[in-house]
């Protein structure tokens, strides 16, 4: 097998979250369970830092592995999902897996693979954990991918549990509710394990201090500090996710990590991690910014950002999976943008008219276009000196532009 048709039977086995949605979710850790084992449980040889929650996790998980990268340490890194190639997924001190690397492990564990019928997920998963083992990292940041309680991810027994914040997200899946959310989420608490929270919510903070209580563990909020940390990393919501990551690496136990290691970190985590996607500026001027939030709570960091902003006349390049619930985002977006919606490039994308006609009910008018490309492309033409561009909507739209 080439690295093409390894990747290509990747992608074929049982659904993919990232393209299928809701029919790929697998509320059970057997698979995972059984794929670890038959590796001899990578897992358990090298020491990790789970992060959880709905927004921010990404952003947070790289400033961790990028402060610990500072300290001296060799750090893997595991994140979901990738915006241009699979490699992102799993690094060791910014450096993606090798093509071979990922070939070697399907096609050595392809028989047991095919026979336990594992998914996209519950395979990458485990060929993360086999390269840090392997690679015999110092500690690894490892980042859920949905949920929490039974994320492939949570085989792990961290240092350090994260949980950033709770917001309504995959509803389908968690829960209706904030409550509900939350109790997912808190399933990577883990008994003994210090746990870090990243923002103090009223409606959760009784279900992370029960879960803490019942696991004997003492939670800590980041929001309850007023520090404040510059990073290279843009946006004005990065203060929470520093906060938290300071925090986090703050807990561990056996580390060295000095201020300067900290603040190095922070302001290099472009650099040492090559995180993509968060406020990125895609040109100067005319301005253009791309940005992967995608429900309520990231947006609504992201449009008062935007807000903030000097501009002539607003451009806004728009696309959205099938299963978001347009009713919650969409009066959110500033009415006298003009608009360019567009379907990302995956089986559940909406299509670009449905998402004109429910976008026109809330007062946001612009043209419909077939693909992400072609809306950039006309959005380009359109842009004067003055204005300004916004890509985002969905974590697939930016992938498709940067």
């Amino acid at each position: 097998m080439t690295y093409q048709e390894t990747l290509d039977w990747m992608f074929a086995q049982l659904p993919m979250y990232q393209k299928q949605g809701k029919t790929a979710f697998k509320k059970d850790l057997t698979n995972t369970i059984a794929l670890a084992k038959h590796l001899g449980n990578p897992e358990r040889k090298f020491k990790s830092i789970h992060v959880g929650g709905t927004n921010g996790k990404g952003s947070t998980s790289h400033m961790i592995a990028s402060i610990l990268q500072e300290a001296g340490y060799k750090v893997g890194l595991y994140t979901s999902p990738h915006l241009k190639n699979f490699t992102e997924r799993i690094r060791i001190n910014g450096e993606e897996i090798s093509k071979d690397s990922v070939k070697d492990f399907i096609v050595k564990n392809k028989p047991f693979l095919e026979g336990q019928g594992l998914s996209f997920f519950e395979m990458t998963v485990c060929m993360a954990f086999n390269e840090f083992a392997n690679k015999n990292v110092d500690i690894a940041v490892v980042e859920v991918g949905l949920g929490g309680r039974l994320d492939s991810t949570n085989i792990i027994t961290p240092e350090v549990s994260v949980i950033t914040n709770i917001g309504l997200d995959h509803t389908q899946f968690l829960g209706e509710t904030l409550i509900e959310i939350a109790g997912e989420k808190a399933g990577i608490i883990k008994n003994s394990v210090p746990v870090v929270i990243g923002e103090r919510q009223k409606e959760t903070t009784l279900v992370f201090e029960r879960k803490a209580e019942e696991c004997g563990v003492e939670l800590v909020f980041a929001s309850d500090s007023h520090e404040v940390y510059s990073t290279d990393l843009l946006g004005d919501y990065q203060l929470h996710n520093s906060r938290t990551a300071v925090r986090a690496v703050k807990e561990l136990k056996d580390y060295v990590i000095s201020k300067e290691s900290i603040e190095k970190g922070l302001l290099n985590v472009v650099r040492n991690t090559n995180l993509k996607g968060r406020w990125q500026i895609l040109q100067g001027l005319p301005k253009i910014i791309c940005d992967t939030a995608h429900n309520k709570e990231g947006l609504s960091y992201v449009l008062a950002q935007l807000s903030k902003e000097n501009y002539k006349r607003l451009h806004i390049l728009l696309g959205v999976v099938s299963d978001k619930k347009l009713e919650n985002v969409l009066p959110m977006f500033p009415k006298e943008a003009v608009y360019y919606f567009c379907r990302p490039n995956i089986p559940r994308g909406l299509s670009e008219e449905k998402l004109k006609e429910k976008a026109k009910k809330y007062g946001l008018r612009g043209e419909s276009y077939s693909s992400v490309n072609d809306g950039y492309k006309s959005l380009k033409i359109n842009l004067k000196e003055n204005d300004l561009a916004y890509v985002g909507g969905s974590t697939f739209v930016v992938a498709e532009i940067i």
